[in-house]
């Protein structure tokens, strides 16, 4: 990994409080540049879901030549292969996994959905390679999507060359945990996970199998929401139809699914690239365009290993927050900076309407995590080009 910016290892000392000789940056870089990948893998990407719902704006590049000049160019050179990855950044902030979907006897909807444990090696920075474990050969794993009520069932293959499971943030029975003896499962078993859809709200699944971090911090986990039903909340039924994908009322908003992560490449217990959707500096070099006119949801969840607590901060402007999506009244109000430890997550939702069209940065508010790669920005524009 190369960094645009003269005398950067002296430039970095001074502007974060970190070595980066402590977290191996080098080494991390010139290990890469070398080839020397520790596994390999090779499986296609997640296929585009929701057919017939509008897509929020697409990213795309800008135009603006100083958007890369954010944060003294502290920025990674290059581009990373996103179909040898089998997954692009730009495209999982839409790709919502809604399953497959079928009518049980007593009439309730059943929602189906398909996963697969699989080794693979992925490009998380330009020229860095990781050997990740993942969910349907990306990372983080599909975005599964329900609505309250329903009855899931999740078939999960191991293909992979460890034990795993799919371990569900909600409610369900024991037998259900992805625990040892409650779904954890060898190489080349299988597992159906049954349950209903609930609580409503903004969660997720990982891996349980031991060592936990090892499990997690190598990439298996995923965004899991369930939309409210709005006949269950007839007392705020326009706001649920806000959320519940499918509706006119939710078309009208741009939800992007947004997960915190970062990568160990040294394995010595710290992080040396961190990123939202596993990309570093993705956002940065291909901003997420806005309509300046439609409000923004982002779906939000932290599962950044190594380090305590992550967090999330929106330049020029304000968001009500939902901690962990249960609700449908705001936790916070006109807040622009929320701190999330591991498998913390929730709901932010905010508008540029009263602002100018330009560009807008977010990032984690630990300056490390920034250098190193989470930070992007928001292109607001009136109309796509």
């Amino acid at each position: 990994m190369i960094i645009e910016s003269a005398n950067w290892k002296y430039t970095m000392r001074r502007w974060t409080s970190f070595d980066p000789g402590r977290r191996g940056f080098l080494g991390a870089g010139l290990l890469a540049a070398g080839g020397a990948a520790l596994s390999a893998g090779n499986a296609s990407g997640q296929s585009a879901h929701g057919a017939g719902h509008p897509a929020p704006p697409s990213t795309g590049t800008t135009g603006k030549a100083d958007h890369r000049a954010a944060h003294g160019a502290m920025i990674t050179v290059g581009d990373v292969d996103n179909e040898r990855n089998g997954f692009d950044p730009t495209a999982m902030l839409t790709d919502w996994d809604m399953g497959t979907v079928s009518t049980l006897p007593d009439g309730r909807t059943l929602r189906t959905f398909e996963v697969a444990a699989e080794d693979k090696e992925i490009e998380i920075a330009p020229g860095v390679m990781f050997p990740a474990w993942t969910f349907n050969g990306r990372v983080p794993g599909p975005a599964l999507r329900a609505k309250e009520g329903e009855r899931l069932r999740i078939v999960f293959r191991n293909n992979g060359s460890h034990p795993h499971s799919m371990h569900f943030h909600g409610i369900h029975a024991a037998r259900m945990d992805g625990i040892p003896g409650a779904g954890l499962i060898n190489p080349g078993e299988e597992f159906v996970y049954e349950f209903d859809a609930k609580p409503f709200g903004c969660h997720l699944y990982h891996c349980h199998a031991l060592p936990l971090a090892r499990h997690i911090h190598k990439g298996m986990y995923g965004l899991f929401v369930i939309d409210p039903d709005p006949a269950r909340h007839p007392d705020q039924a326009n706001v649920a139809r806000s959320r519940l994908r499918g509706t006119p009322e939710n078309a009208e908003w741009q939800e992007l699914a947004m997960v915190m992560n970062a990568f160990d490449t040294t394995f010595d217990g710290e992080n040396e690239f961190y990123a939202c959707n596993t990309i570093a500096h993705c956002y940065a070099k291909k901003p997420i365009k806005i309509l300046r006119d439609r409000p923004v949801r982002i779906y939000l969840v932290n599962v950044t290993e190594f380090d305590p607590i992550n967090s999330f901060h929106l330049h020029a402007n304000f968001f009500d927050y939902f901690d962990q999506g249960t609700t449908l009244t705001p936790t916070s109000k006109t807040v622009d900076l929320i701190v999330q430890c591991q498998a913390q997550r929730g709901i932010l939702e905010f508008s540029f309407k009263d602002h100018e069209p330009g560009l807008y940065m977010f990032h984690a508010h630990q300056s490390e995590f920034t250098e190193l790669g989470w930070m992007g920005m928001f292109d607001v524009v009136e109309v796509l080009s």
